[in-house]
């Protein structure tokens, strides 16, 4: 395990995954145990992790995430994680109605990040997709129509070593008792 700024330092999006090479089902739980646990406001939890390992199923929702060259990396993950926009409690709703703002969305976001750190600390790459034919891969995971596929977490053994991050400098991002 490292400490936390390593492991931010160390994860990013992975775009090549090791074919057929299936994630420990120990790991898998973890890494899913880590977005159940991960905060929400007041404690709304909107979301349901549909998880795809299936060797059938898995290329079919993968060849639904590719389309004008991309994603075309998802046909070799591991697993995809399909987070899907549930109702929350009727305090995260007030609460985002009197200040207009999409909580669960944000919810979603911070589960999300949970998930690819908990990936990253387990060995194994990620990289979140939020272009999808929602329609077909409802159809073929049985999501209801209803519901809304907000993100896929791909997540499968990287194959590429880790890239240098490009970040914006700290000035120009971060200030303090100013803006």
């Amino acid at each position: 395990m490292k400490n936390f700024l390593e492991l931010a330092q160390a994860r990013q999006s992975d775009r090549a995954f090791e074919p057929g090479r299936r994630i420990e089902s120990e790991k898998l739980d973890r890494i899913l145990e880590a977005s159940r646990l991960a905060p929400s406001a007041c404690n709304g939890q909107p979301w349901h992790f549909t998880v795809i390992t299936d060797e059938e199923l898995l290329p079919q929702v993968g060849r639904a995430t590719s389309s004008l060259g991309m994603n075309k990396f998802v046909k070799d993950a591991s697993a995809l994680v399909l987070i899907t926009h549930e109702p929350t409690n009727i305090t995260s709703k007030l609460g985002s109605g009197i200040k207009d703002k999409d909580f669960p969305m944000m919810d979603i976001g911070i589960a999300s990040a949970y998930m690819t750190l908990a990936a990253e600390d387990e060995g194994i790459g990620s990289c979140i997709l939020g272009w999808f034919d929602e329609k077909k891969i409802k159809e073929l995971t049985g999501i209801p129509q209803k519901k809304r596929l907000m993100l896929i977490i791909a997540l499968g053994y990287a194959t590429k070593p880790k890239r240098k991050k490009i970040r914006k400098e700290w000035e120009r991002v971060v200030s303090f008792n100013k803006y």
